[in-house]
């Protein structure tokens, strides 16, 4: 009885001894952060700085050579179409070269062809604004009929509104074209008759500010020398250089959002132009990099930028790819696994690797078609120590 008592003890020991060795050198949980699959809108955007700028700027140029007078305007004074911006005391002798009259004439042909240009484009855009509203008021009375959603209408009252806007800015070309071409003919009108005037009164072009006075004092200026800017400072666009290799997947009418521009809310904009050609830019890291200009127009209501100006800063991002409804997953549970994607799910305390199959991912988030379900806890930033079964613990 003893020796039996003396075996059950010495059974108890070691079974103790063995309990306490197996939850000594048990696997520890690894801490982890984890995040939850969900569904919703993927956007791809790329993003970069860019800068406001007056949509249509006015250069007024001196027209002959000789003395332009003092100016007597300011940055940011109005001034109307027709409205004296400048004075010029032609030199003496007045435009008597036989060279200078070729040269008149040729100014009056080159302000006749561009005014041709101007009236096709303000016709082409009168155009494109008729087309626009028709289309939008028929989407509007599909609308109220049940047919049409409402996203549908906003998009044609979007596309009526800058038609409208290019309408105006074609509208404001011609003007600029006409005004042009008025003061060639009158140019060459004078040199036909060089007594007639000493002095030569150089008018704007359209309505507008006066962004810039090129030579406030008097001085001797040269054929085309700049005398005053003049645009709307109301009228404003975007221009971005992207990367090429971003801005190929850039598209006309794609959705932005301006941030960082010294409002409290984002403005929405949309792109009007992807420039055809690159340039070569030197970064800040002396790499050449091959970039191009992307225009964008503002399209959330005026009020709400009023106080935007030329050449301020913003930033944008553009939409590239936007899938409606996606099983989204935070880009930091993702790591490669061979030629593809996994991630570790949570189950029951552990970690189990998934095969994920990546539709497009960003720093922030990846639209996956599969591996992944709406729900599932996925590990973020997991460590090199995780592998699958691995036990864990939820900070």
């Amino acid at each position: 009885m003893a020796r039996l008592s003396r075996a059950l003890v010495g059974a108890a020991i070691a079974a103790a001894v063995a309990g306490a060795l197996l939850w000594a050198f048990r696997p520890k949980p690894i801490a982890v952060e984890t995040d939850v699959v969900a569904r919703g809108v993927f956007r791809a955007t790329v993003q970069e700085d860019g800068r406001t700028r007056i949509r249509n700027r006015y250069v007024v140029s001196a027209p002959l050579a000789g003395r332009v007078l003092r100016s007597e305007l300011k940055a940011g004074d109005v001034v109307r179409q027709g409205a004296v911006v400048a004075t010029l005391l032609p030199s003496i002798p007045p435009l008597l070269e036989a060279r200078t009259r070729r040269e008149l004439d040729e100014r009056v042909g080159g302000a006749e062809a561009t005014m041709q240009e101007a009236q096709a484009r303000l016709e082409r855009a009168t155009a494109q604004e008729a087309q626009n509203r028709a289309d939008a008021e028929r989407i509007r009375t599909l609308q109220q009929k049940g047919i049409a959603s409402a996203q549908q209408l906003e998009r044609e009252e979007l596309a009526l509104r800058l038609a409208q806007r290019d309408r105006e800015a074609a509208q404001l070309r011609r003007h600029a074209a006409e005004h042009e071409l008025a003061q060639a003919r009158a140019l060459l009108a004078r040199y036909d008759e060089p007594d007639a005037v000493d002095r030569w009164n150089v008018t704007a072009p359209v309505d507008g500010r006066v962004l810039k006075i090129h030579q406030e004092s008097e001085a001797a200026v040269a054929v085309g020398a700049p005398l005053v800017e003049i645009g709307d400072p109301r009228d404003l666009e975007i221009v971005v250089d992207l990367l090429t290799t971003d801005a190929v997947e850039v598209r006309p009418g794609a959705d932005v959002v301006i941030e960082r521009w010294g409002g409290p809310e984002p403005l929405a904009g949309r792109v009007r132009l992807v420039e055809p050609a690159g340039f070569t830019k030197i970064s800040a890291l002396g790499v050449e990099e091959q970039r191009v200009w992307v225009v964008i127009d503002i399209v959330s209501p005026r009020s709400a930028w009023a106080g935007l100006g030329d050449a301020f800063r913003v930033d944008v991002r553009i939409t590239v790819q936007e899938i409606a409804d996606a099983t989204l997953a935070p880009s930091s549970a993702l790591f490669r696994r061979g030629s593809g994607w996994a991630a570790f799910v949570v189950e029951d305390g552990r970690a189990r690797e998934r095969s994920v199959e990546v539709i497009r991912r960003t720093p922030q988030q990846a639209a996956v078609a599969g591996g992944l379900a709406a729900g599932e806890r996925v590990v973020q930033f997991p460590p090199s120590a995780l592998t699958d079964g691995a036990p864990v613990a939820v900070r």
